[in-house]
């Protein structure tokens, strides 16, 4: 059971333009912030006032625990009125957060090998789970091969932190314009065949429509697969129901989980897309 979640404020130590319309966020918090699971995620108020009215969902990127405060990083992609407002901050302001929240990735202590599938800011919860795999499990650490998808090249963003702790990674691109021309699926399916299912975990995050595909692909395939959902949420904490998913009972029938309480990390399979 994670500990109870926590209204904090943090301090902005960088707020900086990695690449075109994707910013790295770095803030200071209290070291009395619970050390997060990579997958789970903050709810960040951008500002004080009532607009915008609620606060953003924002998976955690790395985080870091010293001895007096701790270091909470957030990798993010300008989308609209409130992160925009979020790019615009500067070191030294405040920020009102609640978290960490949701049920983050579970590790598989079989697998030998995990497989990250991320789709543009997809990148963010992947990256942390994949920083934390290797130390966890010396002295055999995790095998990763990364497929990491964007329409063009200028939108592929996060390669630099992902590659510091995954060496295999393969970039593809809607356009072609960068590594495999085509989706990330398209490729993950030319290779599918060769995961050994008794020794293979994989883990993915993005858009609706490429784990839709993947669920697709995956569905007469054995490999094991955890998905963190992107839902629009208003409260983070289960209470308002916005941010409901639909998920298949044992029994067949269709039921609905909340991404912020039950997950956002799923079994692919358990999700009715």
């Amino acid at each position: 059971m994670h500990p109870v979640p926590l209204f904090i404020k943090g301090r902005i130590l960088d707020n900086l333009e990695a690449v075109r319309g994707h910013f790295l966020l770095r803030l200071k918090l209290p070291p009395t912030f619970h050390h997060p699971v990579p997958g789970q995620f903050v709810m960040i108020r951008v500002t004080e006032s009532q607009t915008p009215l609620l606060a953003r969902p924002m998976s955690i990127y790395a985080f870091e625990k010293g001895a007096g405060h701790s270091v909470l990083e957030i990798f993010y992609r300008v989308a609209g009125a409130g992160t925009r407002i979020l790019s615009g901050l500067k070191p030294g302001d405040e920020l009102s957060l609640l978290g960490p929240l949701g049920n983050g990735f579970s590790g598989n202590q079989e697998a030998r090998r995990a497989i990250l599938i991320a789709g543009g800011i997809g990148i963010s919860p992947l990256t942390f789970l994949a920083a934390s795999l290797s130390p966890i499990r010396e002295p055999f650490p995790v095998e990763m091969t990364a497929y990491v998808g964007a329409q063009r090249k200028e939108a592929l963003a996060g390669l630099d932190r992902l590659s510091a702790v995954c060496p295999d990674i393969r970039i593809c691109t809607d356009d072609g314009s960068m590594g495999y021309g085509g989706r990330v699926t398209e490729l993950f399916e030319r290779e599918l065949d060769a995961f050994d299912p008794q020794g293979c975990a994989v883990y993915a995050c993005g858009p609706r429509a490429m784990m839709k595909r993947l669920a697709e692909l995956l569905e007469k395939h054995p490999l094991p697969c955890q998905v963190s959902v992107e839902e629009r949420m208003a409260c983070g904490l289960g209470a308002c129901l916005g941010c409901a998913v639909a998920v298949r009972t044992p029994g067949g029938d269709v039921a609905f989980m909340r991404a912020c309480k039950d997950g956002p990390v799923f079994d692919i399979r358990r999700i009715d897309w």
